[in-house]
């Protein structure tokens, strides 16, 4: 009993050290990793990833040392057409049977004077790493007895697909790009703290 007693002491202490460490948990039902590029020039494509996962933790209010690890499955990539999402997840583009997850490491949060963030890191692609940075706002805090404390965060940033590997390029006839070379990202989350 005894043993027993002093094993739940040690999972319970480092459970606690874990939630001290200030982690929150994305709430997927209302959040969003989403991608926008333009088409023939004159219109958007808006597509998402169904499965991601990502790993935030701040233990301070000015969120400083926050750190975001996220990865997306490339196969579950969703433009809603079902012939551009299979040519998007081809050797043309993402590969997604050679390179199956794009990942997202932070190395750095700065809050900027008007308050919103800037969140720098490394993105990988297929099999080339490069650094982008995050625009990112919080939209709003909520702490309810039920609900807990709850957190939204909007962040969006710009790559060059052709610097990814990306490099589908066929063009119309006036010579414009049909798939711009321009993606943005966009990250909606609504983040739950995590407490005993």
């Amino acid at each position: 009993m005894k043993r027993f007693a002093t094993m739940l002491f040690v999972v319970a202490a480092i459970a606690a050290t874990a939630f001290a460490q200030g982690d929150w948990r994305v709430d997927k039902g209302h959040s969003a990793m989403l991608f926008t590029v333009r088409h023939l020039v004159i219109s958007e494509v808006v597509g998402k990833f169904n499965d991601w996962e990502m790993k935030v933790t701040s233990t301070k209010d000015d969120w400083s040392d926050a750190t975001v690890e996220a990865t997306a499955k490339i196969i579950s990539l969703n433009s809603d057409n079902e012939r551009r999402d299979n040519h998007l997840k081809s050797g043309d583009f993402f590969d997604a049977e050679k390179f199956p997850e794009m990942k997202f490491v932070s190395t750095k949060f700065e809050k900027n004077a008007d308050g919103k963030f800037k969140i720098t890191g490394n993105l990988t692609i297929k099999d080339v790493t490069k650094q982008v940075v995050f625009e990112g706002e919080i939209l709003g805090k909520l702490t309810d007895a039920r609900m807990g404390t709850r957190v939204g965060w909007k962040a969006t940033t710009e790559i060059d697909r052709f610097e990814f590997g990306l490099k589908w390029d066929r063009a119309t006839e006036a010579g414009n790009l049909i798939a711009g070379k321009t993606v943005k990202i966009t990250i909606n989350l609504e983040l739950v703290k995590q407490t005993m």
